[in-house]
């Protein structure tokens, strides 16, 4: 056990950052961990079934990522919009933020954006000469490792830039994403086709990833570092196939943030509409989880330390350390990880 920040850090080789998804969502490799074992094997995707055993349930989050980042007219900034706090003012991160202070004005979409406040966590507020939806309509928020054009509907070029733009749309989100809410995806849930969900026990929870699951840890003392509050809810119908299930397969990390929020009563886990701040870190004690499926996440992130709890830090460190050797694609388009 650790709670230095230091001790969740590891290597990785630029070109093993994936660009782009695979042609197809299903073709992504799969490293094993065996956690009573302490063995790794090394599987397709398309292999999940066979580690699966009778009963298990696995948990999807099906929130849906907005298209809310935007860029100024002229291109020299991007805002990712957060929420609208009032008419015609909204909470954005900007970038570079030191460009766009109070008594900054910029236009996006042909409408004047003026610099208010700057709130605590760094963002900022808009103020908009006309009020307009700004979490649609705009690009994908892709993570800032993703080292490519970003591109919206207004600001396409011609030819081969409009296929990135489509790729983006389609892929940075799950093929069963229902509710509005996250500006990340998440990602774990982005290898399942519908005729692969098809043949396999699920329930739906919903969690709107927000700026949590991205913000970096700053202090060298993980247990200084607070987590942004995310919004979450599990149903009735899913609330009763979680408790009668064998084993619980929480797919993605933020799944399991929802289901360790929850308060369980002698196994049945309680139907929910809440938020949560639940930061996962060694030596956490899982009470809902029972295997994990998930992407391979950055070094000093609060969500390796989360895996990091569930299968231990020096067992996960060997892992990623032999995903580098054998050329894994790391993050969100990336390959993943099943943890038994």
């Amino acid at each position: 056990m650790s709670t230095r920040l230091s001790d969740y850090d590891y290597e990785l080789p630029r070109e093993l950052i994936a660009q782009h998804p695979l042609p197809r969502r299903e073709d992504s490799r799969m490293m094993v961990l065996h956690r009573d074992e302490q063995k790794i094997e090394h599987a397709r995707f398309v292999d999940l079934r066979k580690f699966l055993r009778d009963g298990d349930l696995l948990v999807l989050n099906d929130s849906r990522v907005l298209s809310a980042r935007h860029f100024s007219d002229d291109g020299k900034l991007e805002f990712l919009f957060l929420e609208k706090i009032a008419a015609r003012r909204w909470k954005a991160l900007v970038k570079p933020g030191r460009r766009f202070g109070r008594g900054a004005v910029a236009s996006i979409q042909g409408v004047q954006a003026e610099g208010g406040q700057i709130f605590a966590d760094g963002s900022h507020e808009i103020i908009l000469a006309e009020d307009i939806d700004l979490l649609h309509g705009g690009a994908m928020p892709l993570p800032p490792y993703i080292k490519r054009p970003a591109l919206t509907s207004t600001s396409l070029g011609t030819g081969s830039d409009r296929p990135s733009l489509k790729e983006d749309e389609a892929r940075y989100q799950t093929l069963f994403a229902k509710y509005d809410g996250s500006l990340a995806a998440p990602t774990a849930g982005l290898h399942f086709t519908p005729e692969m969900l098809a043949t396999l026990p699920h329930a739906f929870i919903t969690l709107h990833v927000g700026t949590a699951t991205f913000r970096p840890v700053k202090t060298e003392d993980i247990t200084k570092h607070q987590m942004h509050p995310e919004r979450f809810s599990i149903s009735p119908g899913a609330a009763k196939a979680i408790t009668q299930a064998g084993r619980v397969v929480a797919v993605g990390t933020t799944t399991m943030r929802a289901l360790e929020s929850v308060q369980s009563d002698f196994g049945r886990i309680q139907t929910s509409e809440s938020e949560t701040n639940i930061f996962i870190y060694p030596p956490f004690e899982f009470h809902v989880v029972d295997v994990l499926l998930t992407n391979f996440h950055l070094p000093k992130s609060t969500l390796l330390m989360l895996v990091s709890a569930f299968a231990g830090r020096e067992f996960i460190l060997g892992a990623y350390e032999e995903a580098v050797l054998e050329r894994y694609r790391f993050f969100s388009y990336g390959d993943c990880m099943l943890i038994l």
